[in-house]
């Protein structure tokens, strides 16, 4: 749970500022519940608590840059936009998140596989429930809290029996009155849906995992080193609304070579191995830095700066810094000279 994460990142930092060393925390962590604008409480946690002593934070983006479970949209007055998924069989769960400006005002029509029409969904207190042929759907609107002006719309798949049902889902967004507009809807990762749940039209931009999208932590995507091209699943940026350019750089990712359980060894792919590539670069500079005496200010977002200023360039991509590889590549010696 986040809850126990938050409390074992207080635990680490208090035990650093009680020896008086610096500390680099590796999180090869993430998913999807939240705004994806870095104000959540786990992501606001996160960046107050890397000012607290010497520091450096560094997250995974995640695996979900090629799967189909995103999808975002700009709403206009006067024009519905309908929003098509698919259900696979045996799918024992599902929710969704909506996530909008809480200035615009929509109403939601929802059709079932079958073709049954819910009632028209509008804005109220508490949670609106509904049958939808073998499911039980659970409506939740959100409010904006302290630290967000966004507003979450939960839809919450249950079935009756066994399963969900199956098939095609429409979800049409009716605006009443829009300011803003943009709007983006996530599932849960796909490692845990059926591989034919999915979004009809995908968005691969804004599916780093949360708290890649915390605000001074060091956000890691993937690469292939081999081939020195960028990896398709790696989580993209940028933060929802672009707010943030994320991630901050990528690390060899695809293939790697580590030990096994039972002392042998395996080859491993995703942001959640090459995330300690620079988290133990961060441990390095802070070694030259504060330890060796060299610098004693080289800890947070300095060297957050550095590893984006000592960042190489992967071919084929152009413009810099950009949404799949934010910096470019991990190059500790181009970060520390």
């Amino acid at each position: 749970r986040t809850t126990e994460l938050m409390e074992g990142i207080d635990y680490l930092v208090r035990q650093a500022v009680q020896m008086g060393k610096p500390i680099a925390i590796n999180i090869s962590f993430g998913n999807n519940y939240g705004s994806h604008q870095g104000y959540s409480l786990l992501e606001t946690y996160i960046s107050n608590v890397v000012n607290v002593g010497r520091s450096v934070i560094c997250v995974g983006s995640g695996n979900n840059g090629n799967d189909r479970i995103h999808t975002a949209g700009q709403l206009r007055q006067g024009q519905t936009e309908t929003i098509e998924m698919s259900i696979g069989t045996y799918e024992t769960t599902l929710n969704l998140q909506l996530w909008k400006a809480y200035a615009d005002e929509i109403e939601i029509s929802i059709e079932t596989p079958s073709g049954e029409r819910l009632p028209t969904l509008s804005e109220k207190i508490g949670t609106q429930r509904y049958r939808a042929g073998e499911t039980n759907l659970l409506i939740y609107y959100g409010k904006p809290g302290p630290f967000q002006v966004t507003q979450e719309i939960y839809f919450d798949f249950i079935p009756k029996g066994s399963y969900v049902d199956d098939g095609v889902w429409k979800i049409r967004l009716i605006p009443q009155k829009i300011v803003e507009g943009n709007y983006h809807l996530w599932m849960p990762s796909a490692a845990l849906l059926n591989p034919l749940t999915h979004f009809f039209s995908p968005t691969v931009d804004t599916t780093l995992t949360i708290p890649s999208t915390a605000r001074n932590v060091v956000a890691v995507g993937a690469y292939n080193a081999r081939l020195m091209t960028y990896a398709p699943f790696s989580g993209r940026g940028y933060t929802r609304g672009n707010t943030q350019v994320k991630p901050d750089i990528v690390a060899p990712g695809v293939d790697i070579v580590t030990t096994a359980v039972g002392g042998s060894y395996t080859g491993v792919t995703g942001t959640s191995f090459a995330t300690p590539f620079v988290t133990g670069s961060a441990a390095i500079m802070m070694q030259y830095g504060i330890v060796q005496g060299n610098d004693s200010f080289l800890y947070g977002e300095k060297i957050r700066a550095y590893l984006q200023r000592g960042a190489q360039r992967l071919t084929a991509l152009v413009g810099y810094p950009n949404e799949i590889v934010g910096y470019g590549a991990l190059c500790v010696a181009e970060s520390i000279l």
